[in-house]
């Protein structure tokens, strides 16, 4: 557990370390906000290709540990290219090659969750994404301060020395190969039919959407727009991501008490307010109250979300399962940027985030109304 939960830090510190100015870095090489979008959605949309094939890969082998070193060590590789390249073609190449990086989480899931019962499994969900949340708060707070100590590229680097580390933490687990499970097309198709697992999983993809829009997309744009220095935009996503640790004490100590369902009205009502905060902050004091109010949302939808998604699948259909949650709701975070990078170049930044809001709010709710009273 101390291994995975350490790897589990230095992996997701090196993915996110230069993501709070990454946006406005590639406003310097390309100054069109639908572009920018176009290379901040190729993260997503290699997790959306990536995530199915390499849980059912993981079952079909019965092997986790190469799947994880070989992950884990890409995402400095893709790193070292954005950090290498001026052209929007070689941006968009790294940044592809993180989110095939960042695939590996499916199999960091399953394999963490095998370590409890099943009855608890949103709690090792809950607590596997609050490490995963440390290790990105300490990474965004001192990116702002890398960028002034040593220029643009110094966060890329320090990306791929902490993957090293996040590697060498993998390499002692001891990870029996486990009975190989061929792939199954039945299963695949009866995991799709299952209102369980696909209700959560389709409500994590909205809320997937509105993050990549606001908080690790166009919201530190907006706050250079409003004068943030680059540590001022740092803070932007770091204050995000301690609001999303709060968020997960939360889930993981209430949903017994309130129940999933009720998080989950609550997570979007979150979500909404936070969006619409940004739509009409007209001042930096006014706009940090927009990450606070998303990050509570987050860290509390987030994880019940993906713990009910596979809380009654077998444990030989888990690693599927997984994938399979993982790899939709991988298509809002390329969607997400991807269209409101369009949307923003034409209706303008703020007025996006208000369509977004209204968007999210309504599907968010609609389709918790349909998850089964499970308390």
């Amino acid at each position: 557990m101390v291994l995975y939960s350490v790897a589990v830090f230095f992996f997701w510190g090196a993915q996110y370390i230069y993501l709070p100015t990454l946006p406005t870095y590639l406003q310097t090489k390309v100054n069109d906000l639908s572009l920018v979008g176009f290379v901040l959605s190729m993260f997503g949309l290699w997790q959306a290709l990536i995530r199915l094939p390499l849980g059912i890969a993981s079952d079909w082998f019965g092997w986790r540990k190469p799947f994880l070193v070989v992950g884990l060590a890409l995402s400095g590789v893709g790193a070292l290219v954005m950090a290498s390249t001026d052209q929007v073609v070689g941006l968009a190449i790294g940044r592809s090659i993180t989110g095939v990086s960042a695939g590996a989480w499916v199999v960091l899931v399953v394999a963490f969750s095998t370590l409890f019962p099943p009855e608890e499994v949103i709690r090792a969900s809950a607590l596997l994404t609050l490490v995963n949340t440390a290790g990105r708060i300490f990474m965004t707070a001192i990116a702002g301060w890398l960028i002034d100590l040593g220029g643009v590229a110094l966060p890329f680097f320090v990306a791929a020395g902490l993957a090293l580390v996040s590697v060498l933490c993998i390499l002692p687990i001891d990870d029996p190969r486990r009975p190989p499970k061929a792939p199954s097309i039945s299963m695949l198709a009866r995991l799709l039919t299952r209102r369980d697992v696909m209700l959560p999983t389709w409500l994590n993809t909205v809320s997937q959407y509105a993050l990549w829009v606001t908080s690790f997309g166009f919201l530190t744009v907006l706050a250079k727009q409003l004068g943030a220095s680059n540590v001022v935009q740092s803070a932007v996503v770091t204050t995000h991501l301690t609001f999303v640790v709060i968020g997960n004490f939360i889930a993981s100590s209430q949903t017994q008490r309130f129940g999933a369902r009720r998080l989950i009205y609550g997570s979007f009502a979150l979500l909404f307010v936070g969006m619409m905060v940004a739509a009409f902050a007209s001042t930096l004091a006014l706009l940090f109250a927009a990450p606070v109010i998303i990050g509570l949302s987050i860290g509390i939808g987030y994880p019940v979300m993906m713990g009910i998604s596979i809380e009654r699948v077998d444990h030989s259909e888990r690693a599927m399962a997984m994938g399979l949650h993982q790899a939709i709701y991988a298509i809002g975070m390329f969607a997400g940027p991807a269209i409101s990078g369009i949307v923003a170049a034409r209706i303008g930044l703020q007025p996006m985030f208000g369509v977004t809001a209204c968007a999210c709010l309504a599907l968010g709710w609609s389709g918790t109304r349909l998850i089964k009273n499970r308390d």
